[in-house]
């Protein structure tokens, strides 16, 4: 995994953005060099590491990059909010340059707490550093008219909305319009409401908590770009199947005859074809029956898919007949 951006942020992997922002906020507070003079060599390597954590992890494309191929896999994926072609010594190879992290802090923070412009040398790239923007730190750049470059616009956060697909839904895969309603600024600066219908492709096999990116459709506001807005599905309970992956699980009730004796059960899949499943062998209380092939789709593998898990559950007669228990126990050997 390499750098264990977690363990920096001192969060759990199941962390919200709640908790991220919550822990990120605290540590960057306490390891910003201007408060710590004393101490700023370690400060400023502590609080590039802190500011690197939260920007890879407070956005869901670099997140799930990490997540599934660690740092590693984040090689060519630029800083976030990064338009300009600039380089340093300092900076991984995936692009979280070390000038980031004092911008991380500004965008959280709103504005620094501690002064404007910093005096590290990890400064914000809004606050003109002491070489400005093409040339590592120290200086002060100009576009040789004496004027300083306007701050590039900053993005809101992304704004998440649930969407909630039955099972059946996701099994199939399925087409959903969405109507959207968001501010927009006008040619004039002026802010308008417009809607907007996007359309989203269910993929079959897809799973609670999957996420569907439309950048730039949140809402505009004057000197700030756009929000991007995501789906994330969620799956509501089905009266029969349970989800479990790739697996579909169900419940099925015999009694204690068919247990013992043997039986045919009939059922309907959750697509409403029917299936024979023939018990032939004693079936305990629990007994699970699989179906191989009969589950969810597989996401990215055409032609896969899990399995359908059947268990049993097995009536016992409320009572019995006194030559009944007679026969039963002769039979069973009691």
């Amino acid at each position: 995994m390499g750098v264990d951006y977690y363990n920096i942020l001192k969060v759990e992997r199941t962390a919200t953005d709640e908790d991220l922002k919550k822990s990120y906020r605290k540590l960057a507070m306490k390891w910003h060099p201007d408060k710590n003079p004393n101490n700023k060599k370690e400060a400023e390597a502590q609080f590039r590491q802190i500011s690197e954590a939260y920007d890879v992890l407070s956005d869901l494309n670099k997140k799930a990059i990490y997540n599934q191929d660690g740092e590693e896999g984040l090689k060519g994926v630029p800083p976030s909010g990064s338009g300009s072609d600039f380089s340093s010594s300092n900076h991984n190879d995936f692009g979280f340059n070390p000038r980031n992290a004092e911008d991380v802090f500004a965008e959280f923070i709103g504005s620094s707490p501690f002064g404007f412009g910093s005096s590290w040398i990890g400064r914000s790239t809004r606050f003109p550093s002491e070489s400005g923007i093409f040339g590592g730190f120290g200086g002060s750049y100009s576009d040789g008219m004496g004027a300083s470059p306007s701050p590039t616009p900053k993005k809101r956060a992304h704004v998440e909305t649930k969407l909630a697909c039955s099972l059946e839904e996701l099994y199939t895969g399925s087409t959903r319009k969405m109507k959207i309603s968001r501010n927009v600024v006008d040619a004039n600066g002026h802010l308008q409401t417009e809607s907007e219908i996007l359309t989203i492709d269910v993929k079959p096999g897809w799973e609670k908590g999957t996420k569907i990116t439309f950048p730039d459709k949140g809402n505009e506001s004057v000197n700030q770009l756009p929000a991007d807005l995501v789906f994330v599905i969620d799956e509501r309970p089905h009266e029969i199947f349970k989800r479990d992956g790739n697996d579909l699980i169900m419940n099925h009730r015999i009694t204690l005859g068919e247990a013992l004796g043997g039986t045919t059960v009939n059922l309907s899949t959750i697509d409403g074809r029917n299936l024979s499943i023939p018990l032939n062998d004693v079936v305990s209380p629990g007994f699970e029956y699989v179906i191989a092939k009969e589950g969810m789709p597989v996401v990215n593998e055409p032609g896969k898919r899990g399995n359908l898990r059947v268990k049993f559950d097995v009536k016992f007669p409320s009572r019995l007949k006194p030559d009944q228990k007679v026969t039963v126990k002769h039979i069973l050997g009691g």
